[in-house]
């Protein structure tokens, strides 16, 4: 090109970071590179960092131990072969499940209708739920129900979910 070369802009954006380059082609085209150099990295660490679910791997996961009917949820797994923390635990991540596909209403879940599900008494329940919000795997909403938290799914597929599938022999 001459010594009057054309001038040139260049917009990026991607989520809440955007930028702009203007210059001659040269300048706009270093900028960007180093603009990618320094964002991508960054960007790739931090992703690593972000706690996110990948429903299609939780739903495999979850096979023969919970299922949806018409009623909503239920656990497939006999509950004396698990824990009072396990069996809340995976009530709450199948409303969770059955929320994101959309066969139950809501993923929060009533202290009284936990404490059915899990056939003991009210303290029982409300301990073992405490427990759960201590370690924050499951938390209390504004209306006094429970749901279980993106750490609590987590949670539950890295260390409820394979000591359950040993319990029962999946």
């Amino acid at each position: 090109m001459t010594g009057g070369e054309d001038q040139i802009t260049v917009q990026i954006k991607y989520k809440d970071v955007e930028e702009n380059f203007s210059g001659c082609v040269n300048d706009v085209w270093v900028s960007i590179n180093k603009f990618f150099s320094e964002f991508i990295p960054t960007f790739e660490i931090s992703k690593k960092l972000v706690l996110t679910v990948d429903l299609q791997e939780l739903i495999k996961e979850c096979e023969n131990i919970i299922a949806f009917t018409e009623e909503g949820p239920h656990l497939l797994v006999s509950r004396d072969k698990l824990t009072d923390n396990e069996t809340l635990a995976l009530q709450l991540l199948a409303s969770y499940v059955g929320y994101k596909l959309g066969t139950v209403e809501s993923d929060a879940v009533s202290r009284e209708e936990l404490q059915a599900k899990l056939g003991k008494t009210a303290k029982i329940t409300s301990t073992r739920l405490g427990e759960l919000a201590k370690s924050e795997m499951v938390k209390k909403t504004a209306d006094g129900e429970y749901k279980i938290t993106t750490f609590g799914v987590i949670q539950i597929q890295k260390d409820f979910l394979p000591r359950i599938k040993l319990k029962i022999g999946s």
